[in-house]
């Protein structure tokens, strides 16, 4: 069983700031990390691979420095990985990223069949969900989001069944492989690589490809020529000036509590009595 992980190297969340002349996102002296969610894609994907056999291949497309990531990755057990990068790569939005990793996947399958491919459900830096659907748009593939659970995997059948959290509850699924999975955070307790895999990290020969590589013959598909997303300005919102009210409740009527309440939100919210009862006199 072949399983390839899609993962990115974001900037840590926590020490992001924006420019407040610029309004850009400031990156310099920012640590990056592998975004969060696709280590719970990783670890869904090794323990496949250790209950099944196989190999996981982890993929990711960046810099050169984002092959820091990929170790990180082979350290916690992934057999190979693959990073792509290039100048034509620079600038993509989601639509260029899903189209260069899925032309990479189905170079990597020439080779080796794909089973699955594993995403995590976003990242934490763009938080749009959609490189993971837009690759297997472009490969074919059935795709499972939001997963919650592995259930099954049927290797003769050739199906997976999967829990699938959606609004108001969970749906169970059964697909045919080979398929594309967006994992949940929180499915799994993430492992610590073991020091025989973290020492192989350190000495493995990671894939290079540039789009030439990976079988990209229209570069007009990658980077801002292939990107129609245009991010007007990245800012951060103005702190509230208006401090929060304090209400006391001790010994007092609930009602008395509630009256106080509403009478601080109307006074706050000028032409919210007005909106309700037009609402009210419309229902």
């Amino acid at each position: 069983m072949h399983l390839v992980v899609c993962i990115k190297q974001v900037p840590d969340s926590a020490q992001i700031r924006v420019h407040p002349v610029t309004n850009t996102i400031m990156r310099q002296g920012v640590p990056t990390i592998i975004n969060p969610y696709d280590l719970f894609a990783l670890e869904q994907a090794l323990r496949l691979r250790d209950e099944f056999g196989g190999k996981v291949t982890v993929m990711t497309m960046g810099p050169p420095m984002a092959s820091d990531s990929l170790r990180r990755a082979l350290g916690a057990g992934a057999d190979a990985a693959v990073l792509l990068t290039d100048r034509f790569f620079a600038g993509s939005d989601t639509l260029a990223t899903s189209f260069a990793l899925s032309q990479a996947i189905r170079k990597i399958g020439e080779s080796e069949p794909v089973d699955m491919v594993f995403c995590g459900k976003q990242t934490i830096d763009g938080d749009t969900a959609q490189v993971g659907p837009g690759i297997a748009t472009r490969l074919g593939l059935q795709q499972l989001t939001y997963v919650a659970k592995v259930c099954e995997v049927d290797r003769q059948a050739r199906t997976i069944t999967v829990e699938r959290r959606a609004e108001g509850g969970v749906q169970v699924l059964r697909t045919a492989l080979p398929c594309l999975i967006t994992m949940l955070e929180g499915t799994a307790p993430l492992r610590r690589g073991s020091l025989a895999d973290m020492l192989r990290a350190a000495r493995a020969e990671i894939t290079t490809w540039s789009a030439k590589d990976a079988g990209i013959q229209d570069v007009m598909n990658c980077g801002l020529r292939g990107s129609p997303t245009v991010v007007k300005r990245v800012f951060a919102p103005q702190a509230r000036a208006e401090k929060a009210a304090q209400i006391a409740v001790a010994g007092r009527n609930p009602d008395e509590i509630a009256e106080e309440v509403l009478e601080l939100i109307l006074d706050r919210s000028p032409g919210l009595e007005d909106e309700l009862h037009r609402r009210s006199a419309v229902a």
